[in-house]
């Protein structure tokens, strides 16, 4: 193997330029030549790519976001999108491709490996910390100290003016930044996808709260959970409860965004090193994960057929130190 290419593919996660700079230093120092692929699987069926060197990704570590971008392709959802992507990668005299990012990626990475017989090792990306087959993805970290910053903030105008806060995080169909957020901001309530939510027993021990002293709290809800976001979250206190100063707090994209912690930083070059290890060692079609603090290398396919549980201690944890 001469030469490796790499792309950073669907949502953007912080620690990513960490891994992209593991990968062009991990290849060049055992020899291979780098072709970097602008924005994801779009970038690699336009043929635009560039070589990188060591110099290309000094000074990154601390940057959020990914230098090479990221977007979303339709096109290569189509076997003609993807055998225009594989014409490029012979044309560049790509060997190997490592794609970092979450399950999305990993799928269309196992399609163009099946299709097109090029060499695939997914390093885990995203913020949301839901890929199966590995306990870590790069960006996780980052996101639960940026909610739980924001989350911090807000506990003390909620306590100023004695409201309760609804603080939406990220997370479509897991719970997992809403419950270290929760568990981290010593947050009064919250709600994951994961758990059916009761809005009777809220209000009820919120009500329950207050008749004990507390006059401020701090509900944390992902915005995947079945209620439908904070802002459902807020009509429903105010129609069941005599609560009126409710607000709520959307944290949104913020939390994809700034630089990434120092756990993020690590993992995300362990991670991006091994990958370049695996095609080196001929490996395909497996992802680099995180296996009790070790790094090992799964089948791809794990990251969508192996569930990612929430930790049902933190779920007990969270609800034994609420009084």
């Amino acid at each position: 193997m001469k030469r490796i290419g790499v792309l950073t593919s669907g949502g953007d996660a912080p620690g990513m330029n960490c891994a992209i700079r593991a990968v062009v230093r991990t290849a060049i120092y055992h020899g291979l030549e780098v072709m970097g692929i602008e924005r994801g699987y779009a970038g690699l069926i336009a043929g635009d790519a560039k070589q990188m060197d060591a110099r290309s990704v000094g000074s990154i570590l601390n940057r959020g976001g990914t230098i090479l971008r990221t977007a979303r392709s339709e096109e290569f959802r189509t076997p003609e999108g993807r055998a225009r992507a594989a014409e490029n990668i012979k044309r560049y005299l790509i060997e190997g491709l490592v794609v970092i990012g979450g399950d999305g990626t990993y799928r269309g990475a196992m399609h163009l490996a099946e299709e097109q017989g090029v060499p695939c090792v997914g390093v885990p990306g995203t913020i949301d910390n839901d890929i199966g087959g590995t306990d870590y993805t790069i960006g996780f970290d980052t996101a639960v100290n940026t909610a739980l910053d924001a989350i911090d903030k807000i506990r003390d105008t909620a306590a100023s003016h004695d409201r309760v806060f609804i603080v939406e995080v990220m997370g479509r169909g897991v719970g997992f930044i809403a419950l270290s957020v929760g568990v981290a901001g010593g947050a009064e309530v919250v709600l994951v996808p994961e758990t059916r939510s009761d809005m009777v027993a809220v209000c009820r021990q919120l009500e329950t709260g207050r008749k004990a002293g507390k006059m401020s709290s701090i509900i944390v809800v992902a915005e995947g959970d079945e209620t439908g976001g904070a802002v459902k979250v807020e009509e429903e206190i105010r129609k069941s409860t005599d609560f009126t100063d409710v607000r709520v707090c959307v944290l949104g994209h913020l939390q994809r965004g700034g630089a990434p912690t120092a756990y993020d930083r690590i993992m995300a070059s362990r991670f991006g090193s091994e990958a370049v290890m695996a095609l080196m060692r001929g490996e395909g079609n497996v992802m680099v994960a995180s296996e009790k603090g070790e790094i090992a290398t799964r089948p791809m396919s794990d990251s969508w057929t192996v569930k990612r549980e929430l930790r049902p201690h933190l779920l007990e944890l969270a609800k034994k130190l609420v009084v």
